[in-house]
């Protein structure tokens, strides 16, 4: 009988492997340099991935209207930042509404007239601008483009036409005044409570060479956006309120007091007391005209105009205050007819196609402004990016302008723009 013997499998030889200096290499270095190599590759893919991503994605000649900016902006922001320029007051039913409101009224042109020479030329407070569009005051715009406000002041004097700083701006009165010298520029101005700081700005806006303060009259306190309330909005560290020194600097960057939005902290320093006598009170410490930002009722129109104000700028807040305001565009006809010969009327909310600002200015409005649109084109591309946004615009309108029959700004009437109803026949 014969027993098969098992055998265990001879070992193999292993031989002796040396690294580029000479030396044995161990499992342990094997180990290491197998891992080294891995990250190397997952480098590369990743490398190999942002190509491709960065290939793919839009470049500023494929932006061709307001809401290819809007969207591209979209994928760019930090949440914190998007959501609150983006957002709106509660529901944000009035903020939709904003842009809805435009769709309800229809343009009536009017056909065989000579078309072939046109102006999109305005004036406003007696200065000339090349286009009837402008930029609204929108706060704290480093957070969207390092550059912020100087950027978009720029802008807008490439283009012709207005920029207006906000009193909580991320670049001061000064650094706007010498990044666009010879930009229009007007200053937006609350009253505070303390009213030395409000002397204080308006005598520097003054020095600077700005044109005309924008006083907003509808925010004795700041209103309640559910976004700034959830992320607990603050202003990035790395930036401050640049018109201000101290605690007021710094009242955005710290957390909510009573609502978890550092906003509402800001808010807290407006004087809530401030009635139209106070009115008279400002003119007595400024020579530039006062425009009132934030009228919606014809009612204040004509208060506006017997306290002597150079203009009214119908306007919502950007739908930011109290969700259930009605659209800037429907409270324009009203307070364009009760003082549109007595003052210049102007209007913000909505506007994101050139056929918004043919509408505007035949229900009685003399120029636009834009927030939202400066915003997304500074987030896209800077300088660049918010001049495209307003060359788009006023392409847009000179289009709608010619083939609906018009010339000139002067040519648009208001028989021109009807509400909807008007063809609900029925």
């Amino acid at each position: 009988m014969v027993l098969a013997i098992k055998r265990k499998p001879a070992r193999k030889s292993i031989q002796c492997q040396k690294n580029s200096l000479g030396k044995p290499r161990t499992n342990r270095t094997l180990e290491s340099e197998q891992r080294c190599c891995r990250r190397t590759l997952k480098r590369c893919q990743q490398s190999v991935s942002v190509k491709v991503v960065q290939r793919n994605s839009p470049t500023m000649r494929d932006l061709v209207c307001v809401k290819d900016f809007e969207e591209f902006a979209y994928k760019v922001l930090p949440r914190n930042t998007l959501d609150y320029y983006r957002s709106g007051a509660g529901r944000q039913e009035t903020l939709d509404n904003n842009r809805r409101a435009f769709s309800k009224y229809k343009i009536r042109p009017r056909c065989l007239r000579d078309v072939s020479t046109r102006s999109v030329s305005t004036t406003a407070l007696g200065a000339k601008l090349l286009m009837p569009v402008g930029i609204s005051p929108s706060a704290m715009q480093r957070m969207a483009h390092p550059e912020g406000e100087c950027a978009n002041a720029r802008a807008a004097e490439s283009m012709g036409t207005i920029f207006i700083l906000s009193t909580i701006a991320t670049s001061s009165i000064e650094e706007v005044a010498e990044a666009a010298p010879k930009c229009i520029k007007w200053f937006q101005l609350y009253i505070y409570n303390d009213r030395e700081v409000t002397i204080n700005l308006v005598k520097r806006a003054e020095k600077a060479g700005f044109k005309a303060l924008v006083l907003t009259v509808d925010t004795p306190m700041f209103g309640l956006r559910t976004a700034d309330l959830r992320n607990k909005f603050k202003l990035p560290p790395h930036l401050k309120l640049a018109n201000f020194e101290g605690e007021n600097s710094a009242a955005v960057s710290l957390r909510g007091r009573k609502t978890g939005s550092a906003l509402n902290n800001l808010g807290e320093l407006f004087d809530a007391s401030l009635q139209w006598k106070d009115i008279e009170w400002l003119k007595t410490i400024t020579h530039l005209p006062i425009v009132l930002k934030g009228i919606l009722t014809s009612e204040d129109a004509v208060l506006a105009a017997d306290h002597g104000v150079a203009g009214v700028l119908v306007s919502n807040h950007g739908a930011r205050q109290v969700d259930g305001w009605p659209a800037s565009i429907e409270a324009l006809p009203e307070i364009a007819k009760a003082v549109g010969h007595r003052l210049e009327v102007y209007m913000d909310g909505g506007i994101s196609d050139g056929t918004d600002v043919f509408k505007a200015l035949a229900l009685g409005a003399r120029m636009v402004f834009i927030g939202r649109p400066a915003l997304w084109g500074l987030a896209c591309g800077g300088e660049e990016g918010t001049r495209k946004i307003l060359n788009i615009l006023k392409t847009e309108f000179e289009y709608a302008l010619a083939i609906s029959g018009c010339a000139s700004l002067e040519d648009v009437r208001q028989c021109m723009v009807v509400h909807e109803s008007y063809y609900a026949k029925l």
